[in-house]
């Protein structure tokens, strides 16, 4: 995965980063009931991630969960936070309706046409509500999510491809 972070607006100048981190480096912490939670940036259960010194002390975790298993993951309460669905299905509560990815089917008529999957399943996206925890029903094959959580920057947001800043004149400036 690619991970990007948006900065505060006294940062968005800076000089970009980037930081390649190998899977060897990434700690893991394996639950009694089975569930593996790799612990890529922030801290949890212990673990330190060994991604750090981003603006918005990012928390962002590889999380496995067996099949028909329940898993309760505890978040700050001044966090936003999505979990990125890859391998698997489950359900998640006090979350967004799932954004899955577009694919082509066949139409009634024989035609080619786009649909958005609405499984929380591989390759979707939940949004979760304010609260001090995510909770997840793993399905029948145990499901596998990137969950990402981090402090709001309360600050206006524009966007074009890749860049993102505060305005569109600091869009055209960068």
């Amino acid at each position: 995965f690619q991970l990007w972070a948006n900065l505060p607006s006294h940062l968005k100048m800076s000089a970009p980063r980037y930081r390649d981190i190998r899977a060897e480096a990434i700690p893991t912490v394996i639950d009694d009931d089975g569930a593996a939670v790799r612990v890529v940036s922030g801290e949890f259960w212990g673990r330190k991630g060994p991604v750090e010194g981003v603006a918005a002390d990012p928390l962002y975790l590889d999380v496995a969960v067996p099949p028909s298993r329940r898993k309760r993951l505890r978040i700050e309460v001044d966090r936003n936070a999505f979990a990125y669905v890859f391998a698997g299905a489950g359900t998640f509560l006090g979350a967004s309706r799932p954004f899955g990815v577009l694919t082509e089917r066949e139409g009634p008529d024989g035609a080619e046409v786009l649909v958005r999957d609405t499984q929380v399943a591989d390759r979707s996206l939940v949004v979760f509500d304010r609260g001090d925890e995510v909770v997840v029903e793993a399905g029948p094959e145990g499901v596998r999510f990137l969950l990402a959580a981090g402090r709001p920057l309360a600050e206006p947001v524009a966007w074009h491809g890749p860049i993102v800043m505060n305005t569109p004149a600091e869009i055209a400036q960068a």
